[in-house]
């Protein structure tokens, strides 16, 4: 078997060094003479994974002593929905960025609970950039302000922590938490799926400011209620075991790697060689602003959007895989996570150019 490059938007790839340690461990996790699937979530050595995973992250991020780790269920996509029913409390009015396609899905599902006012919207230049700060509308009396860090369909990253003029931040960090510092305390809520950097899909991780949780909405249920989860240790029903046992792991390959600050150094590195080779090129374009130019999710387009399939498939015969662009914008990305080597992003650049040498 010959492993591919995977440039998969997500589920993404995952370090091979992890996969093969979880491969010897499938059927005898931690001498429990049982898999990690099948051991009790109750059960000493799974409380102890579970304890060492919220460390390893709390000192990746620096996060301080008053935010809670919370390892939940539902993807970030029920984040949309927690969000409002944990932080309205008595108000009635949240502010939301709308910067790509998984904001516009926030702030759909946030308008069933409350009022939306749009700080900015850059629909109109179809989420090519962000409009500068002193041209948003911020309702300082809302409850908070969310903002999508990342735009993984779009290719659209924030650069800064956004001013939030006091409101409690929220931020959806689902495809590039752990890709580079930043300052927590910044922030009132950060959530993140995991199947991009933290591991596989199943399991979502929220960092929650300590006085932002206990305060619902009526009737939301106790699934939803971040601070039943936070008292039971994330543990409010059985979790998903195989995902936290993961993502435990790709924390401890983070730090093998030299942290998120070395991380970081190297996502760079990879996004400038490939916006380098695409901005040197009349045959490929990337449509996004240079200044909001995603480090994880790199959208780019053919001169002739016929030879598309055939990229693909030119691709694929030499072992690159993942790199349709999204249904809703079509083109062609390469997401390049942590988990992603140099070596993946030169091969890609070597193939543009031998594809372009051929169909240009």
């Amino acid at each position: 078997m010959t492993r591919v490059y995977n440039f998969s938007a997500g589920p993404s790839a995952i370090a091979e060094s992890v996969l093969k340690q979880a491969q010897s461990e499938l059927l005898d996790w931690n001498g429990c003479g049982a898999s990690v699937m099948e051991i009790s979530h109750r059960s000493k050595a799974f409380i102890s994974l579970a304890e060492q995973s919220e460390q390893r992250l709390r000192s990746l991020l620096a996060i301080p002593e008053n935010y809670r780790v919370l390892f939940l269920q539902g993807g970030a996509t029920t984040q949309f929905a927690m969000i409002p029913m944990n932080l309205l409390a008595d108000k009635q009015r949240a502010v939301y960025c709308c910067t790509g396609a998984w904001s516009q899905k926030a702030i759909k599902e946030a308008e069933i609970y409350c009022d939306v006012t749009v700080a900015t919207d850059s629909q109109s230049d179809q989420y090519t950039g962000i409009a500068e700060q002193s041209n948003w509308t911020i309702d300082t009396q809302a409850a908070y302000l969310h903002y999508t860090d990342n735009e993984t369909i779009h290719g659209v990253e924030f650069g800064y922590i956004p001013d939030s003029k006091g409101l409690p931040l929220v931020s959806d960090m689902s495809s590039n938490l752990l890709s580079r510092p930043f300052d927590v305390s910044r922030f009132g809520l950060i959530y993140a799926g995991a199947q991009k950097n933290i591991g596989c899909a199943g399991i979502t991780v929220v960092i929650v400011r300590d006085d932002l949780i206990g305060n619902v909405i009526s009737g939301t249920p106790s699934m939803l209620d971040y601070s039943k989860h936070a008292k039971q240790g994330s543990m409010l029903n059985t979790p998903p075991s195989w995902s936290w046992y993961i993502l435990g792991l790709v924390l401890e390959w983070i730090e093998s790697q030299g942290g998120v600050n070395r991380l970081a150094e190297l996502n760079r590195e990879k996004a400038d060689k490939l916006y380098a080779a695409i901005d040197a090129s009349d045959f490929y374009r990337n449509p996004v602003h240079p200044d909001y130019r995603s480090r994880m999710n790199i959208p780019f387009l053919l001169a002739d959007s016929a030879l598309e399939p055939v990229f693909l498939k030119y691709a694929q015969e030499a072992g690159l895989e993942g790199l349709k662009g999204h249904r809703s914008v079509g083109g062609l990305r390469a997401s390049i996570y942590n988990a992603m080597p140099l070596s993946g992003v030169e091969r890609l650049i070597d193939l543009m150019n031998e594809f372009e040498r051929d169909h240009g």
